[in-house]
């Protein structure tokens, strides 16, 4: 049997990427090889090779885990971003996504930028035969997080939904609260992003810039008019920005829900009391339960949730100008690099 070169990008040093071309080796004890059909560009890959955010394994790294690809028995497959070892208390209470032992490629080990990766097996999601399956990537966080926002504060149809940056993982939300039945706000500082919200199922969109957190809370409840509930509102932040997470916050009504999907390393001052005074909740979400990718993958496939218009495709030997164009904000799509 002749020998398997895996080919990729590794990161050397901050924003350095070196090309590599290497055998394959046999995958660890419970991991699998797969080779990548499409991996997703991240603003998280952005962090860890920009941003001096620093991944949990230490030295040359292979980012990347947005992952489809095929098993060897050609099966597609996607690859959970994260997938937790299933045996903790964590994971036996039903809060896999609390597992403090779960592996994330790109970030505790070799991700998907390159032509093979070696992910655990117990979590991978089939795929169904499908033309331009590379779109799927984006399910493996950019769609399976979102989900999982949702689903940990419990959104149902006739809540109010309020997402607070509708970029990539918020422009999800948007779509995946609108299939819910929620009645959903979208909040930007992009005009073409809260334009795709409204296409997608937002009822309101609001200009971010022009948004006074002291007034905001009013100000969406006068959008959203009279008939519509002042207080139990699901509030999403996806921005990842202090402004973001400041207004997301300030945006909390009684009984209200708060899910922070986006990331930042700034130290954000918030007055917590109000979480007491309002009765409300806080949620985190980090990755989605790995029981939540086949869910995700229908409403996909049931065009529920729109990949054509979000994603699109650049070769794998064009990764360091694709991440550099994504970390100026040069692209309006989110980017899948194909080996």
């Amino acid at each position: 049997m002749s020998e398997t070169i895996r080919k990729g990008w590794r990161m050397a040093g901050p924003g350095a990427l070196a090309w590599f071309e290497e055998p394959l080796p046999e995958p660890p004890p419970g991991y699998v090889t797969v080779e990548v059909i499409g991996c997703g560009v991240c603003h998280t890959d952005l962090g860890y090779l920009y941003d001096g955010v620093p991944p949990a394994h230490k030295g040359p790294l292979v980012l990347g885990h947005e992952i489809i690809g095929r098993r060897a028995d050609g099966g597609l497959v996607l690859v959970p971003a994260v997938s937790p070892c299933g045996e903790c208390p964590a994971c036996r209470r039903g809060r896999p996504t609390a597992c403090a032992h779960g592996r994330m490629p790109g970030n505790h080990h070799d991700g998907g930028f390159a032509t093979h990766v070696q992910v655990p097996a117990r979590y991978l999601c089939p795929v169904p035969p499908i033309a331009d399956a590379w779109r799927l990537a984006a399910i493996a966080d950019a769609v399976t997080t979102p989900l999982q926002a949702i689903t940990r504060t419990g959104l149902a149809a006739g809540d109010v939904a309020v997402v607070v940056g509708v970029g990539g993982v918020g422009g999800f939300l948007v779509e995946i609260a609108a299939a819910v039945g929620a009645t959903v706000v979208a909040i930007d500082v992009a005009p073409a992003r809260l334009a795709r919200a409204q296409r997608r199922g937002a009822r309101v969109a609001l200009d971010g810039k022009s948004l006074d957190a002291k007034g905001a809370r009013k100000e969406v409840a006068r959008q959203l008019g009279a008939r519509v509930p002042d207080a139990g509102w699901h509030v999403y932040e996806c921005s990842g920005t202090p402004a973001g997470q400041q207004l997301a916050f300030a945006l909390l009504t009684r009984g209200g829900k708060l899910g922070v999907v986006g990331f930042t390393p700034e130290v954000v001052p918030l007055r917590l009391s109000n979480v007491m005074a309002l009765d409300a909740e806080v949620y985190g979400n980090w990755g989605a339960d790995p029981a939540l990718y086949a869910p995700a993958l229908e409403l996909v496939l049931a065009g529920k949730i729109d990949l054509a218009s979000a994603v699109g495709h650049h070769a794998l030997r064009e990764a360091p100008a694709v991440l550099a164009a994504v970390h100026r904000h040069e692209l309006d799509h989110r980017p899948v690099l194909l080996p």
